[in-house]
């Protein structure tokens, strides 16, 4: 049995509860030295991280799995609200540099007591054929970068 992009999520939420200040988690999604230490699956590295964390910006990250297979992402800020809000297009890219599909990002950064709540909304605008394969894993590769940033945040 095969399955199809309609087969997977086309959208998600995520809400995790960081232990630290709203600041402290914002910076470590905007300061580029920050964002490859923790970004993308467990176990996967980031050689590539470029951000230009602004309305129109673009970032590209490539993730290297323990394989040694890079999956390149290419994307763009469409609004930068701080310390609040990141909304950014993400595409995943294949060996010519084309998108497989294209996710709309929003990430909402709420102080709480004695922390910070991120809320993540994951929309995909487009979607090629093949694109099922990576948006099957979508939850798990969002929750696995949560962690990391969870693991990242406790030795900052």
């Amino acid at each position: 049995m095969s399955t199809t992009v309609s087969a997977v999520p086309m959208e998600m939420e995520l809400t995790r509860f960081f232990r630290a200040p709203r600041e402290l988690v914002w910076r470590a999604w905007t300061d580029v030295e920050q964002l490859k230490e923790w970004w993308g699956p467990k176990q996967f590295t980031n050689p590539r991280c470029e951000a230009d964390v602004q309305p129109g910006g673009l970032i590209h990250i490539d993730m290297r799995a323990p394989d040694g297979t890079v999956y390149p992402m290419g994307g763009e800020f469409e609004e930068v609200v701080p310390p609040e809000k990141l909304v950014f297009l993400a595409w995943a890219l294949d060996a010519d540099g084309d998108p497989i599909f294209t996710n709309r990002n929003t990430v909402l950064f709420k102080e709480v007591e004695d922390g910070t709540e991120i809320r993540l909304h994951v929309r995909v605008v487009e979607a090629k054929a093949a694109a099922w394969q990576y948006l099957k894993g979508m939850r798990e590769g969002w929750s696995g970068s949560f962690e990391k940033l969870a693991e990242f945040i406790g030795t900052r």
